[in-house]
């Protein structure tokens, strides 16, 4: 027996009955006290037997209470079909299958319906074939496109055909293929051909995908307080480039959480020209004033409290201004920072002043900064040139009245040039990937006499998958080049240790030994990390929990010769909150012999 199953074809079995039948049905309903005209026992393996017990046709008639012997088993012939077809749905195409009445019971009919599912059918055969632009095309990533479909079928050969698998299978294809060029593909033929007596099903598929989309004019609705131009420079989606699902969404995403909008909407008109289809973009635009409070806790810094006050269109130019109030007991702050609409190559320019009081317990840091450059920010990629001033006061905790020597105190211009590029899957949860930054900068110390200085700082993070869990990778290292004399600003130098570089140690614990027991910063670092994270799993299943080991190390002084690694070691619990990555995490360091409890939430690259 050969049985072809088409994709447009329903597997409901539709049971007729005569009209004295249903009115008897529907008149037995309204009767809450009436008993089942009959029992159903199912006899079957639990998937099938829960499969039967959920969609079985046969038990929408137990209320029919004026049936006759011959309309009961016209029901049980039916019943059968029915069950044969359920039970294909799993894959039992041979199935040995009886559904009798147990002549046995008196008092009220018992139906009985034992199955014997047989083996299970397998994928034999999978034939991928397109229609459409894809088809002809001679593109590179065109044929790259229809590699990955066919790589990525989801129902293999050799692997359980059920109807599930086959439906998600084609389904999926069929998204890989609209996600990118051909928003308007669409399935134009399948077929599984199931050879029942062989346990083998022969799967055929053809995806037609009409004519490859580019984008059009930008169509704008919603603004009415900001500038017109915002919103195509912060979407970036230019006229003319090839249709891309993930950058409409990522556009969508940039609009929304830019500041400027409460929710963002971005459609394909597909109507139009395929050579230009517009893009609807519908926006809601967020309040010109907004006033934030913000509450957070961590194990380096204790409680902490922020109000921010944000400014969306400064009168006259036109910028954003956003002034931020936060108060903690190791590292209160001021700022103000002021940005303007990106231009049309995505360049923005902005202003930072900022005043913070840093203190670690033995030195007490009074930093002032102004900053003035311009901020660039891609879908993976964020840049960030700026010149800046700034200032360090830098005391003993317990109060002397003169500044410490080579600790960080000190006066300085610089220029300076971030890049950061992140290249994980997902965010802010990922489970593979990369992340990469360096800072280059120079300057001159003005304080004292006046020294040329240099400053690099490179960083990056890993995250490689395992076949259980994923490791995690993290490295850093800096260093300022500088006559020996030279003051230059404790912002510009290093320390180390906390919830976030080395952990079993106290924040920026890690640094230069100076005469008195005081930890002061140094010219050059270098932090490492191997975390191995696992899912925490209930029932088989991973949950919004995991489990993690790890190893930390770091270094600081003001000669590379003189760099002697510390080690921290330890374990710890992540949550995926909604509010970000939560962790908490026990670790030991070596070197004070001492545990120390790290809490933190939020994304550390």
């Amino acid at each position: 027996m050969r049985l072809q199953l088409h994709w447009a074809q329903s597997c409901v079995v539709a049971l007729g009955l005569s009209l004295s039948l249903v009115g008897a049905a529907h008149s037995q309903a309204s009767s809450e006290a009436a008993r089942p005209a009959f029992a159903i026992d199912v006899r079957a393996p639990a998937p099938i037997k829960s499969l039967l017990d959920r969609h079985l046709e046969l038990r929408r008639y137990r209320e029919v209470t004026d049936l006759d012997d011959t309309e009961l088993a016209r029901l049980i012939v039916m019943a059968e079909r029915d069950v044969r077809e359920l039970v294909g749905t799993l894959g039992y195409f041979d199935p040995k299958i009886v559904v009798r009445r147990d002549e046995a019971t008196r008092a009220s009919p018992l139906i009985v319906i034992e199955v014997e599912p047989g083996k299970l059918t397998q994928v034999s055969e999978v034939k991928i074939e397109f229609e459409g632009d894809v088809a002809q095309s001679a593109d590179a990533e065109v044929t790259r496109q229809r590699d990955e479909i066919r790589a990525g079928w989801r129902l293999p050969i050799g692997q359980r055909f059920t109807q599930e698998s086959w439906d998600q299978a084609k389904s999926t294809a069929l998204r890989q293929l609209m996600a990118r060029r051909y928003p308007v593909s669409r399935i134009s033929y399948s077929l599984a051909d199931i050879d029942a007596p062989n346990s083998r099903a022969g799967l055929g598929l053809k995806l037609d995908s009409g004519p490859p989309y580019r984008l059009g004019e930008m169509v704008v609705t919603g603004v009415e307080r900001y500038d017109p131009v915002l919103v195509p420079r912060l979407a970036r989606l230019p006229v003319g480039s090839i249709y891309d699902q993930e950058a409409l969404v990522q556009a969508q995403l940039r609009l929304a959480g830019s500041g400027y909008f409460d929710s963002a909407f971005i459609l394909l008109d597909t109507e139009g020209d395929p050579k230009a289809a517009p893009v609807q973009v519908t926006v809601r635009e967020a309040p010109l004033h907004k006033l934030v409070l913000g509450l957070g806790v961590s194990t380096d810094s204790g409680a902490r409290g922020s109000v921010e006050y944000r400014n969306n269109r400064v009168p006259v130019i036109g910028w954003r201004a956003v002034t931020k109030l936060q108060l903690e007991r190791k590292s209160p702050f001021v700022e103000t920072e002021w940005t303007a609409v990106p231009d049309a190559d995505g360049w923005r320019w902005g202003v930072l002043a900022r005043a913070e009081r840093v203190d670690d317990g033995v030195l007490v840091t009074h930093g002032q900064k102004l900053r003035v450059g311009r901020t660039w920010v891609g879908d993976h990629i964020e840049r960030n040139v700026y010149a800046q001033y700034e200032r360090a006061n830098v005391r003993a905790a317990a109060g002397a009245a003169t500044a410490i020597p080579d600790n960080g105190d000190g006066t300085a211009i610089s220029a300076n040039y971030v890049w950061t590029g992140r290249y994980f899957d997902r965010m802010p949860y990922p489970t593979r990937g990369y992340g990469v930054g360096f800072e280059l900068g120079g300057g001159l110390t003005l304080t004292g006499s006046r020294s040329p200085f240099q400053r690099t700082l490179v960083r990056w993070l890993g995250v490689r998958p395992l076949q259980s869990g994923r490791l995690q990778l993290r490295a850093e290292a800096g260093a300022v080049i500088a006559k020996s004399t030279a003051n230059v600003p404790a912002s510009q130098l290093f320390r180390t240790g906390g919830d976030t570089t080395v952990r079993g140690y106290g924040y920026r614990e890690i640094g230069v030994e100076r005469p008195g027991n005081v930890v002061g910063p140094g010219r050059y670092m270098a932090v490492g990390s191997v975390e191995w994270q696992q899912p925490i799993k209930r029932g088989g299943l991973a949950t919004e929990w995991e489990s993690a080991v790890f190893i930390d190390g770091g270094a600081v002084s003001d000669r590379i010769g003189g760099m002697k690694p510390v080690f921290g070691v330890g374990a710890g619990a992540r949550w995926k909150s909604p509010l970000g990555p939560l962790q908490v995490d026990l670790a030991y360091g070596i070197q004070p012999k001492k545990f120390r409890l790290h809490f933190n939430l939020g994304v550390t690259f």
